[in-house]
C-alpha cells in the first residue's frame, strides 16, 4: 500500500512573512480577495495588518467575519454567499482553526457546488475540484489548520461536530509569521499549544504512523515542548522571547505530519466537549492527553519513550519500557499544568451526558486511528474517569 503525502505548494515563515502576500495574489493573477477572518481580531487589529498589505499593494479585498469560534453550518453557508456576493477570485484566511476551517468549506463549496449541503461534506468527501486558491495565515500556534487536509464544522441542530477529510481543501500557500500571533492571551497561548502538542503525540502514535511523519512529529514535539513555557511567559509579561517563534514552526510542522496520518480518540473525545459546552478544543485535548496516553499505553506504549526524549525527560535511556512510558505521561502532565491547564473535567463535564458524548466520539473521523481498538463502553469509562 502507498503512503500519501499532501502539503502546501508554497509555505513562509518567520518574522515578516505577511510581505509575501501581495505578490503570491498578483502573480497569479487575482483581482479581488476574499478576507476571512474573525470579529476579534477584526475588532484588535490583527487582521488590518494583512488588508493593510493589500491596500499598499491595491489589490482589492471584502472582509467575511461572522464566525463563531467553533464556526457551525451557518456560518459556512453565509460566508459561501458573502464570497459570490464579493465577486471574489481568491481568498486569505486569517484566524485561528476556526476562521481557516469556515474558509477551507467556503472554498471547497464554490467549486464544487454539488456540496452545497454542508453536512455532505463530513469524513472524506469525493469532491472533484480543489478549492478557491487561498492563502492561510495562522494567528494562532495550535491548529495548524494551515496546513492540513482537515476541517471540522458545528452541527448545532445534532449538537455535534463533524470533521471534514479532502486533499482539495488544503490552501495552496500558508504564510506562518510568530508576528501575527503575538497579540494572543496567555490562557490562549496554552490551550493551542497544548492542541499541537496532541496533534503530534496523537499523530506519532496512531496506526497510520510511518517514518515520514514521524520525522515530523518528533520533531515537533521537541520544539513544542521547548518553547510553550516561553511563549505562555510572554503572553503574560508582554516581553518578547523566541517562544511564539518556535511555537509557531512546531505547530506547523505537527500540521504536516498529522494531517497524513491522522489522530485519535483525544480528538475524537475533544470533539463532543467543544460541540455540547463550547470548551475551548485545545483545553479539552490538554486535559484528556494523558487520558488517551494511559488508555493507549498497552498498545503503543514503545512509541512514548521517543516521546518523552523529544519532551527532553532527563534519564530516558536507562528506563525499562514501563518506566519510560510513565514518564513521558508524567511530562505531559506537568506541562499541562505549568502553562495552567486544568488537571481533568470537574466542572466542565455532566454524567448525565457521557452517553452521548462516548457514542459522538466512536462515531468521530479521528477515532478509527487510535492505535488501540475501542468501543462506546469503554469511552465511556474514560469519560467518567474525568468527574
Amino acid at each position: 500500500m502507498a503512503n500519501r503525502f499532501v502539503l502546501n505548494t508554497v509555505s513562509y515563515h518567520g518574522k515578516g512573512a505577511i510581505k509575501e502576500i501581495p505578490g503570491e495574489i498578483t502573480r497569479r493573477g487575482y483581482k479581488k480577495v476574499f478576507v476571512c477572518s474573525d470579529p476579534d481580531l477584526v475588532k484588535f487589529g490583527v487582521t488590518s495588518k494583512v488588508t493593510d498589505e493589500l491596500d499598499a499593494a491595491g489589490i482589492a479585498w471584502s472582509l467575511y467575519s461572522e464566525i463563531k469560534p467553533n464556526p457551525t453550518i451557518k456560518n459556512v453557508q453565509d460566508g459561501v454567499e458573502a464570497f459570490k456576493a464579493a465577486e471574489a477570485d481568491c481568498i486569505v484566511t486569517i484566524g485561528g482553526g476556526s476562521s481557516m476551517d469556515t474558509a477551507k468549506a467556503i472554498g471547497i463549496i464554490i467549486e464544487n457546488p454539488e456540496f452545497a449541503d454542508v453536512r455532505s461534506l463530513e469524513g472524506v468527501a469525493p469532491t472533484k475540484n480543489h478549492a478557491v486558491f487561498t492563502i492561510a495565515v495562522p494567528t494562532t500556534a495550535g491548529t495548524a489548520a494551515e496546513v492540513t487536509i482537515n476541517y471540522v464544522i458545528t452541527d448545532p441542530e445534532k449538537v455535534r461536530k463533524f470533521v471534514c477529510v479532502d486533499t482539495n481543501d488544503i490552501p495552496e500557500v500558508a504564510v506562518v509569521d510568530p508576528d501575527m500571533m503575538a497579540s494572543m492571551p496567555a490562557g490562549l497561548t496554552a490551550a493551542t499549544g497544548m492542541d499541537a502538542l496532541t496533534h503530534a503525540i496523537e499523530g506519532y502514535t496512531t496506526k497510520g504512523a510511518w517514518e515520514l511523519s514521524d520525522m515530523f512529529h518528533f520533531k515537533a514535539i521537541e520544539l513544542i515542548s521547548k518553547n510553550l513555557r516561553d511563549s505562555v511567559a510572554e503572553a503574560k509579561s508582554g516581553v518578547p522571547a523566541s517562544g511564539r517563534e518556535g511555537m509557531a514552526l512546531g505547530q506547523y510542522i505537527a500540521g504536516m505530519g498529522f494531517s497524513n496520518v491522522g489522530l485519535g480518540i483525544v480528538h475524537s473525545m475533544a470533539h463532543g466537549l467543544s460541540a455540547l459546552y463550547d470548551t475551548p478544543h485545545g483545553v479539552a485535548c490538554a486535559i484528556l492527553l494523558p487520558v488517551g496516553l494511559e488508555y493507549n499505553k498497552s498498545v503503543a506504549g514503545e512509541r512514548y519513550r521517543a516521546v518523552g526524549k523529544a519532551m527532553g525527560v532527563m534519564g530516558i535511556d536507562e528506563m525499562n519500557d514501563v518506566e519510560a512510558a510513565d514518564a513521558t505521561i508524567a511530562a505531559v502532565k506537568q506541562l499541562s499544568a505549568d502553562v495552567g491547564i486544568p488537571a481533568n473535567l470537574h466542572g466542565i463535564l455532566k454524567e448525565e451526558d457521557i452517553q452521548f458524548l462516548a457514542e459522538s466520539a466512536f462515531a468521530d473521523a479521528c477515532r478509527p486511528g487510535n492505535p488501540r481498538d475501542t468501543s462506546v463502553e469503554e469511552i465511556v469509562e474514560l469519560y467518567k474517569s474525568q468527574l
